[in-house]
């Protein structure tokens, strides 16, 4: 059967009102207006536990917030995302079964600028470059000794193919042989790379490279946010994301091109950011980024800014502080170095058991309709694994890199929990300001149509008509988003007075706030 078209009467009439007035009631809505609701600003963004870190990470946290005066989440955040570089592909967490996480995190905190970010990065990187600055030291001699014996190798491979080919008669199989002999073991020889723990904002191909030399493990640190530009295809002009899905995940990632080849059994990738809230919101316009996974990946924090109530003058970090913390970070980093197959760190029951809870009370918030991460179900779906990631993490910077001679706690699986719980509340809001909720989003592009229109009565089909299809493909979804701005008082709904011909009754017709009709919001 072919649908109605757009301006036919059949397809608005009967169409419920969102609010019409008892019979016997003027039809006219009241002329008084309150103040309409802001569609976002509800979200409730808890400031980050700084209390489930162990001691000596927790209080370096707080007190690098309180030097720079920033908030809380800002160091918390990038701690998270130094302890996954120190372990990231050094060790994984059994769950249950067949189930294992690997240690690495993508974590993004946003936060608009002159709020300090680069000082606080610096603050908590600054030890995993010494101890990077440390492997490079402790493995140059075996570098060298490698670089030597594989030169030699090949110099002697090269003589014996030469003499080979000059010999006669019976000798020249065997020299042939002794020869061929070299050149395999002249092959086999490789020279380990220099350690590197963390790039910048690198692209799809450096990043690959690095990670396949590194024994699959890298870091991308960066208090800005230039890497989303350079996935979405900044340089190559298409997003390149695969090192960056299967980094996250550690699904076997391999590179067949005519310049290169290069093989990563178990990829371990670790991103921490620190970026400006509107790089938030155009990543979420990249085409391919939330279809294929990338933004279900990360971590995300939204944090209130300190700017404009910041004291001028702060205590400085503690030294006996600073120092425990960058002893912990290179002790744990330099531990799990020389691990090639990573560590395998084990729950206890209790701990299991408090998982299997919080999984339990996750899942009916997945169903796409009445859950409240419906709309979030991809990024909500890793959270159970992103949680048992952040319990490893927690429980090796509590007993260093022989954490895996002990199972992960249940206090500790609980404070992974809690971290958790208030990702969860960050990914809300976040993903309000991503527009992955279709009606929220619907309704910010029907407030955006009011506005534009300085319309004061309108009808559903004038609104309908002007919208994008590929956003609002049906009358039915815009219903939603017509309900949701009236709930927050931007709109009234009323049924017209019949004009007394025969035949249907007049569609319903809207409304408009009038801060609407004059550019307010």
């Amino acid at each position: 059967m072919t649908p109605p078209p757009v301006d036919s009467p059949d397809l608005w009439a009967g169409l419920p009102t969102l609010q019409e007035p008892p019979p016997g009631e003027d039809d006219t809505a009241p002329d008084v207006w309150e103040d309409p609701i802001p569609l976002t600003g509800r979200r409730e963004r808890p400031a980050f536990p700084a209390h489930v870190l162990p001691a000596w990470l927790g209080q370096f946290v707080t007190a690098v917030a309180q030097e720079t005066q920033t908030p809380v989440d800002l160091a918390g955040s990038i701690a998270l995302a130094v302890l996954a570089t120190a372990a990231g592909g050094r060790s994984v967490v059994h769950v249950r079964g067949n189930w294992r996480e690997p240690t690495n995190l993508y974590t993004v905190v946003a936060l608009p600028p002159a709020n300090r970010k680069s000082a606080v990065f610096a603050l908590l990187t600054n030890p995993l470059y010494e101890a990077e600055k440390q492997l490079k030291t402790a493995m140059q001699p075996v570098i060298v000794e490698a670089e030597l014996t594989a030169r030699l190798a090949k110099e002697a491979a090269d003589k014996a193919a030469a003499k080979a080919a000059s010999a006669d008669g019976d000798k020249r199989d065997e020299m042939v042989a002794t020869a061929v002999g070299l050149a395999q073991t002249a092959d086999t020889l490789t020279v380990p790379a220099e350690p590197v723990l963390l790039a910048d904002d690198s692209t799809p191909e450096t990043v690959t490279s690095l990670m396949a030399e590194q024994g699959g493990r890298l870091s991308v640190m960066s208090a800005e946010g230039g890497i989303f530009d350079i996935i979405a295809g900044r340089y190559s002009g298409a997003p390149n994301m695969e090192v960056f899905l299967k980094g996250h995940a550690g699904d076997r990632l391999r590179v067949n091109r005519q310049t290169r080849r290069e093989y990563i059994d178990a990829p371990a990738l670790t991103i921490g950011l620190a970026v400006q809230p509107d790089v938030l919101r155009d990543i979420g316009k990249v085409k391919g980024f939330e279809g294929r996974g990338l933004l279900a990946r990360f971590l995300y924090s939204l944090p209130v800014s300190t700017v404009g109530d910041r004291a001028i003058i702060t205590d400085p970090v503690p030294e006996q502080t600073a120092a425990a913390y960058t002893a912990k970070v290179i002790d744990l980093t330099l531990s799990l170095a020389e691990w090639t197959d990573p560590a395998v760190i084990q729950l206890t029951p209790e701990a299991d058991a408090a998982l299997i809870a919080y999984q339990q009370r996750i899942e009916p918030q997945l169903k796409a309709r009445g859950g409240k991460l419906g709309h979030i179900s991809n990024w909500a779906g890793k959270l159970a694994g992103a949680t048992a990631r952040m319990a490893a993490l927690l429980h090796l910077a509590h007993h260093g890199g022989n954490g895996y001679a002990h199972p992960v706690t249940e206090d500790t699986m609980r404070a992974a929990i809690e971290l958790g719980e208030y990702y969860t509340a960050h990914a809300l809001a976040v993903f309000d300001v991503m527009g992955a909720d279709p009606v929220l989003s619907r309704a910010r592009s029907v407030l955006e149509v009011l506005r534009d229109n300085g319309w004061e009565d309108v009808s559903r089909r004038d609104v309908f008509t002007v919208l994008s299809r590929s956003e609002v493909p049906t009358v039915a979804d815009l219903e939603p988003a017509l309900a949701l701005l009236e709930d927050h008082g931007y709109l009234r709904s009323y049924q017209p007075e019949k004009t007394g011909k025969r035949g249907r009754p007049p569609a319903p017709r809207l409304q408009a706030h009038p801060t609407l009709r004059h550019g307010g919001r």
